[in-house]
């Protein structure tokens, strides 16, 4: 650890298996003079799980069940939010209106409702001494990096159209099964396409302005019951978003491609050029019209940075560099990924999830009154 700089303590809320991937990349960021304090679960199994790691790392960790208690103990600076979804809301506010000021990375989604997005972004809005930055990570992948280098670099022209395709394995199984439910996650969309929303957003820069989606629950956890319920998540669906400066979107989605050579393939064409990123392969593809199929340049995409892989190929190792960052800077560093960028992201979700509802394209003014709050 770096002699002569303040250790910055982190307190985690919710240590089941995102949690405790936070707490590993926390440890390999030790050299930057970050510390784990505190966890806040109140699934003893969970608990047990983090302490282990902690112990291995010789962090000593305070435990408490609930964040309430972690918040009162003012033992941290910086709180990690990874809890179920649905808490999300519930805990962002009671950490936001403490009198004790914390920094905040909250998992995606920043909440599972635009409604509890938008009153989150407006408490936020009168704490100007706290920064709260959303686990929207898949920025800070390596190919995906550089993509967006290239895009905002002009070499691509006017993007004009964005297509992902995520092609991978169901969702793993989460503490009292809480991820097989609508109810709970914000649906498939909101939970896990948060992420390819911001993604589109950030290549098109620009704001979405209506979404069509088809999706269904054909495969995946069809003869699973909890409680009498059957889940409701759907796994797997096309969307197709249109931006207010002309450029589309589309997401290719199935989860139960456990065949796929790569998880997430990333296609961003201009009225100049085509780039494509693939994960976990970590290629990038780039070519001009004018030089054609045999200009094409192929990449392998890297971050010497990176000092743990981990569950994300290295992005949430970066995602907590970056933050870390904001919090020394005092603000004046802008967050990478903002309060306003979570709320839209869970918007497009949210809209996509009524649009196979109603089966017809629906508004982001329809799921939120103004785009800006």
């Amino acid at each position: 650890m770096e002699s002569g700089r303040r250790v910055v303590k982190y307190g985690i809320i919710g240590v089941g298996m995102m949690g405790r991937e936070h707490l590993i990349n926390l440890y390999h960021l030790r050299s930057e003079a970050v510390a784990v304090v505190a966890i806040a679960d109140p699934h003893l199994p969970s608990q047990q799980l983090a302490l282990n790691l902690a112990q291995s790392f010789h962090w000593p960790l305070k435990v408490f069940s609930g964040h309430q208690e972690l918040l009162d103990s003012g033992l941290c600076d910086v709180l990690v939010v990874s809890t179920p979804n649905m808490t999300h809301y519930t805990i962002l506010m009671d950490i936001i209106n403490h009198s004790k000021p914390h920094h905040v990375l909250v998992e995606k989604p920043l909440c599972t409702t635009v409604s509890h997005c938008k009153q989150v972004v407006c408490a936020a809005r009168k704490r100007p001494d706290i920064l709260v930055q959303v686990g929207l990570e898949y920025r800070y992948m390596p190919p995906v990096a550089k993509l967006i280098e290239i895009v905002k670099g002009g070499s691509l022209g006017h993007v004009r159209m964005v297509a992902i395709r995520e092609h991978r394995f169901p969702f793993l199984v989460k503490v009292n099964n809480w991820n097989r439910f609508n109810v709970n996650s914000g649906g498939t969309l909101v939970e896990k396409c948060c992420h390819f929303f911001d993604l589109m957003r950030l290549f098109a820069g620009a704001n979405p302005v209506r979404v069509m989606a088809s999706g269904a629950i054909d495969v995946n956890h069809k003869d699973e019951i909890y409680d009498g319920k059957v889940p409701d998540i759907i796994d797997n669906a096309y969307v197709i978003v249109e931006f207010d400066n002309g450029s589309r979107g589309m997401l290719d989605l199935c989860m139960f491609a456990e065949g796929s050579k790569n998880e997430q393939e990333i296609s961003v064409v201009g009225d100049i050029g085509k780039g494509e990123a693939f994960v976990p392969e970590s290629v990038v593809l780039f070519g001009t019209r004018e030089a054609g199929r045999d200009g094409v340049q192929s990449l392998k995409a890297e971050d010497p940075r990176i000092k743990y892989d981990g569950l994300h190929h290295g992005s949430s190792y970066l995602e907590h560099l970056n933050f870390l960052g904001a919090i020394r800077d005092k603000g004046e560093k802008a967050l990478a990924v903002d309060l306003q960028d979570g709320l839209i992201s869970v918007a497009i979700g949210v809209a996509a999830q009524l649009s196979i509802e109603n089966g017809r394209f629906v508004t982001i003014e329809e799921v939120m009154d103004v785009l800006e709050v």
